[in-house]
């Protein structure tokens, strides 16, 4: 699908978005002779779709005329929608989607001041299942979400969050040496998979959802219980492809990229 994707290309957009791009690296703007250097092409290949983003108020001129520098019109457009909200908004019905395929539960949670919330839950579809209520606050050492939120941030971010997070009822006082060992093998996979320990029979799956920055700005989790009667369902291993499937397309969605791909391409 991505091959099939890749065929189709619009030649002009694509040198708008390079400039938007370079420009966006430059806080105090740059020529139109710089702009062509930083994307290898002659002034004459960008003038007229500069000419056109100047023109769209995409971009704008310096007082000297000389220099040109992002407007704030795409930030104007994006405040329209909130990012977390677009992102909520997005996960939802996808969410839901995934629970029936699974026969599984499905949350996601996001950090907020120290504390690990659960900011969407989609039930099972069976008569039985272990679900989450929104607003939920869990545990940051003690869950798999909480450790992939600490596992895909800055080490100047994660003290951060170690130092404001309030335990939440019923998490135990961390161990920080097991915690750093344990978020350092979730960086190495890109995921988390371990028996619950809040409750027993439960293998937590948690899979980050990434911003533009590289950081989890969520998780997706699902609470795995395994049946043992006659309904055929999908196994732990389908469900994490199924999870792990969704946790990409939202960091997708999201930050426009998968930094877990573009590390491996690496």
């Amino acid at each position: 699908m991505a091959a099939e994707a890749g065929k189709y290309r619009a030649p002009a957009l694509e040198k708008g978005l390079d400039i938007l791009e370079a420009l966006s690296t430059h806080v105090d703007g740059l020529s139109q002779a710089e702009i062509a250097k930083t994307l290898d092409r002659s002034q004459s290949e960008i003038y007229r779709m500069l000419d056109t983003l100047v023109r769209r108020g995409y971009v704008v001129r310096g007082f000297d005329g000389e220099r040109y520098s992002l407007s704030l019109r795409m930030f104007a457009m994006s405040q329209r929608h909130p990012p977390i909200s677009r992102l909520l908004n997005a996960a939802a019905p996808r969410m839901r989607e995934l629970t029936r395929k699974a026969w599984q539960s499905c949350h996601m949670g996001m950090e907020s001041n120290g504390d690990i919330v659960v900011v969407a839950s989609a039930e099972s579809p069976g008569n039985w299942g272990l679900s989450l209520r929104v607003g939920t606050v869990i545990g940051l050492s003690n869950t798999g979400t909480g450790r992939v939120l600490a596992a895909f941030r800055s080490e100047e971010a994660l003290e951060r969050l170690l130092e404001t997070h309030r335990l939440a009822v019923g998490e135990p006082e961390m161990d920080r040496i097991a915690f750093m060992d344990e978020i350092a093998k979730i960086r190495e996979i890109g995921f988390a998979k371990m028996p619950s320990a809040t409750a027993v029979g439960v293998t937590n799956l948690a899979y980050p959802v990434f911003g533009a920055d590289g950081v989890a700005a969520a998780v997706l989790n699902c609470p795995f219980l395994e049946r043992i009667d006659d309904l055929d369902v999908p196994s732990l291993e389908d469900v994490h492809e199924m999870y792990l499937g969704l946790s990409t397309t939202l960091s997708k969605y999201y930050s426009g990229h998968d930094p877990m791909t573009d590390a491996q391409e690496e």
